[in-house]
């Protein structure tokens, strides 16, 4: 058991590994909770760490440093937050950078993930779009990983297959691309259950890192792993194939309730937003 550890710790194969929360959103962007709030929370649920990616965009350079030190004034050996950025791109496209906090000012997402590189950190393509899966597949620079399952866009239910595939595709030209799992934390009573099992000897921004960058990881969602490879049975996508297209036809209902209600000057009341935030 690691040291000052007080519960009984998550274990992949039998062997300990720490638990995190990755692509997690703060009110130092668009997220509703402070680091502070987002501490006790991830703690609450055994984490050991989170790494918050907050929007690229609304930072300056003196904004991100208040953003590094308050997210070292909040780590210890209980918890530690692993400070990173969410790049918006061309074609809506955004691209997560773990444990980098380096600003540019380049919206091409080929720069983007060289840029992370640069600067050491694990470069993942989040919630990509269908349409754009395609256009992913022609980039002559691949990033680290492509987020296969986003708890946000995808719901908390199944994720998409297609994505799955797209990832297959894209180790055969990159190898050591892996499938990542993120929350994209931003809402208080947004569903949070969307976990990352790691492999590492500690919950250090370099230990972390590597251990990501290595596919020493599986994502945890009630009991199931899914593999950093991204390689999963038949049986299960087709599960997820079916789950996640019913929960999209909800969804996807309640957005045109929406639509409907904002263009007769009617509201959804708060509280009916927050169960439907904690739904889906």
């Amino acid at each position: 058991m690691r040291s000052g550890a007080r519960r009984a710790e998550p274990r992949i194969c039998g062997k300990p590994v720490l638990k995190g929360a990755l692509h997690v959103h703060s009110v130092y962007s668009d997220g509703e909770l402070t680091l502070g709030e987002l501490r006790e929370r991830f703690l609450r649920a055994g984490c050991d760490f989170a790494c918050v990616t907050d929007h690229a965009d609304a930072f300056d350079d003196e904004r991100v440093r208040a953003y590094e030190r308050e997210c070292d004034s909040l780590s210890d050996d209980r918890f530690r937050f692993l400070a990173g950025l969410e790049f918006g791109c061309l074609r809506h496209m955004h691209i997560v950078g773990y444990g980098v906090t380096s600003l540019t000012d380049s919206a091409d997402p080929e720069w983007v993930i060289d840029h992370i590189a640069r600067a050491g950190g694990v470069s993942v393509i989040a919630h990509p779009a269908s349409n754009a899966f395609e256009w992913i597949e022609s980039f002559a620079t691949l990033p680290n990983g492509v987020e296969v399952w986003n708890s946000k866009y995808d719901g908390r239910y199944a994720p998409r297959p297609a994505t799955f595939a797209v990832v297959g595709r894209l180790r055969l030209r990159r190898p050591d691309l892996r499938a990542f799992y993120g929350m994209d934390f931003h809402w208080r009573t947004q569903f949070s259950g969307l976990f990352t099992l790691v492999d590492a000897p500690d919950a250090s921004r370099a230990a972390v890192l590597s251990a990501l960058a290595r596919g020493d990881y599986v994502g945890l969602k009630d009991g199931l792993e899914l593999p950093s490879s991204g390689a999963v049975p038949e049986a299960l996508l087709a599960r997820f194939g079916r789950i996640h297209g019913r929960s999209a036809r909800v969804r996807a209902l309640l957005k045109s309730v929406r639509r409907l209600s904002g263009r007769v000057g009617a509201t959804i009341p708060a509280p009916v937003k927050a169960q439907l935030r904690r739904l889906f």
